[in-house]
């Protein structure tokens, strides 16, 4: 007796949506949560929707167009509650405009239910509870999404920049590299080195080039998806929460108009709701399918899924040039001392040695800090010929143990100063093709912020689906109760006119007895 018509159904219906939506969440659970025996490894295996519903098995690719439906499609526990709901709202909007406008003739007058103070009690305490639950949830929301952006970007950003870094490193080698052939360009004999020199740095400012593009254009893509989700969530999550307590001072205050479209105005929110759950669900496999290709790219970074933003494999090639360069510069630091050597036997004893920086072959490894005492730095070979160059002071004549000409110093400075700037960006040139800075970069990643990303994530649509659970309830409470009151209020307006008919019939009725009554006497 307590409850009306409207009440049955709505129970029903949100018991219905409470199950799907714990089903989902089950199914949506096992399907983020990879199996710890193969954690390392991009076995990916999702439904494709762009490709006839067929499985894609591609692995993290942001650059294919496939993985961005495979992982999209993810959401779709959240989709379909939404579309549910929608579906839900349409037929109870049909149902009342059937009501309101085809049913009034056939309406029967109600009596007033004599309960109906107490059945209007347990549906506001009922919505207060959930309302303060909406309140908490919104929260809860509020802080996964602030946390998930703050991680996301940090991630983001340490990626973006790795790549910069690797395209600043490309551009100072090649800068060196072009030092060096000005420097040789007027020299004789120094045509093959020039050449080498020319293709070499071309190549690589390509290779920088594409690198840096490439990490504008996916950050930009990605800072923009990531500012959309975060600001339509918090927008969507704020005017939810003011909506939700001024449906429940509206029906508490049973102001009926106002009521009538915040419980509209909430039925869209919660559609809204299901939406962003299905959005930071497919987030969160977003983001774990980014740390797997991190961890890949620890293991093989020269085939790796990432390459679109730090191509390891290609930089792969320029290692050759660098086995080139530190061959060359070896040969040379050689030739150099064996000069030096024969120079010291005859007639400069003291004359330093130049350092060579690299060991011999086949390895050439850099080891510019494992110099002997007595050597001195290809920088520093124009400190020890000055003394040896003629000045021009002395009207081009040279002095005793002056032998070097001032242009031919010159040629020397300009190029051990080139060489030695070579040698300056040697280390991180060759700790990028080795790819050792991206992997230092993927490590801070994999050990500081994967496990907060994606539990940021968890807990943002974890948060929006008990949001949504909540708005679905109290709706359905404010929709039953708003049902309810509009029965009684029809039925009030009913009752008036018979009431008053009645009563202009018994008026009638005594007046016709007093005038029989006069009419006798």
């Amino acid at each position: 007796m307590g409850l009306t018509n409207g009440t049955r159904l709505m129970v029903p219906l949100s018991l219905m949506v409470l199950i799907l939506a714990l089903n989902f969440i089950e199914i949506g659970g096992s399907a983020s949560s990879p199996d710890t025996n193969s954690s390392n490894e991009d076995d990916t295996v999702r439904v494709d929707p762009l490709d006839n519903f067929n499985k894609y098995r591609g692995g993290f690719d942001i650059t294919n167009k496939h993985y961005w439906s495979s992982v999209v499609f993810t959401g779709i526990y959240g989709y379909a509650i939404g579309l549910l709901w929608l579906l839900c709202g349409i037929l109870y909007g049909i149902y009342l405009l059937a009501t309101t406008y085809c049913c009034k003739r056939n309406r029967k007058p109600n009596t007033k239910s004599v309960c109906h103070k107490q059945c209007y009690l347990w549906p506001i305490l009922l919505a207060i509870i959930f309302t303060i639950l909406a309140v908490a949830a919104s929260g809860l929301v509020l802080g996964g999404t602030v946390r998930f952006h703050s991680e996301a970007k940090t991630v983001v950003d340490i990626i973006i920049r790795t790549a910069n870094e690797a395209s600043d490193t490309i551009y100072n080698t090649t800068g060196a590299m072009k030092e060096m052939r000005d420097s040789l360009g007027d020299t004789n004999g120094t045509g093959e080195a020039s050449s080498f020199l020319t293709t070499t740095s071309r190549r690589l400012d390509v290779e920088a080039d594409d690198i840096a593009r490439q990490a504008r254009k996916n950050r930009r893509m990605i800072d923009r998806g990531l500012q959309i989700v975060f600001i339509v969530t918090t927008v969507t999550i704020s005017l939810n929460l003011v909506a939700v307590i001024a449906l429940s001072v509206t029906g508490i205050l049973r102001i009926r108009r106002p009521l009538y479209w915040l419980i509209g105005i909430c039925w869209i929110l919660t559609i809204l709701c299901w939406l962003f759950f299905g959005i930071y669900f497919v987030l969160e496999n977003f983001s774990g399918d980014t740390c797997t290709a991190l961890e890949n790219f620890q293991e093989n970074p020269y085939n790796n899924t990432l390459s679109s933003i730090l191509p390891c494999d290609e930089l792969l090639s320029a290692e050759s040039v660098l086995s080139d360069v530190s061959a060359g510069i070896y040969n040379l630091v050689n030739e150099v001392n064996a000069n030096i050597s024969e120079l010291r036997a005859t007639t400069y004893p003291n004359l330093a040695h130049v350092c060579n920086p690299f060991t011999a072959p086949p390895e050439y490894t850099y080891q510019p800090n494992n110099c002997p005492a007595n050597t001195i730095r290809i920088g520093d070979i124009p400190k020890i010929l000055e003394v040896f160059t003629c000045s021009d002071a002395n009207n081009g004549s040279c002095g005793e143990g002056q032998f070097i000409s001032s242009n031919d110093y010159k040629t020397v400075e300009a190029y051990t100063s080139s060489v030695q700037n070579l040698l300056n960006v040697y280390p991180g040139m060759e700790n990028l093709v080795q790819c050792q800075s991206v992997k230092d970069a993927f490590s801070e990643i994999l050990g500081h912020h994967c496990k907060p990303w994606k539990r940021a994530a968890r807990m943002a649509w974890g948060a929006m689906v008990f949001l949504s659970i909540i708005m679905v309830i109290l709706v359905l409470i404010w929709t039953a109760q708003a049902h309810h009151d509009r029965q009684l209020h029809s039925s009030d307006i009913s009752t008036k006119p018979q009431s008053q008919t009645m009563g202009s019939l018994g008026l009638e009725a005594n007046n016709e007895v007093k005038i029989k009554h006069h009419d006798s006497v």
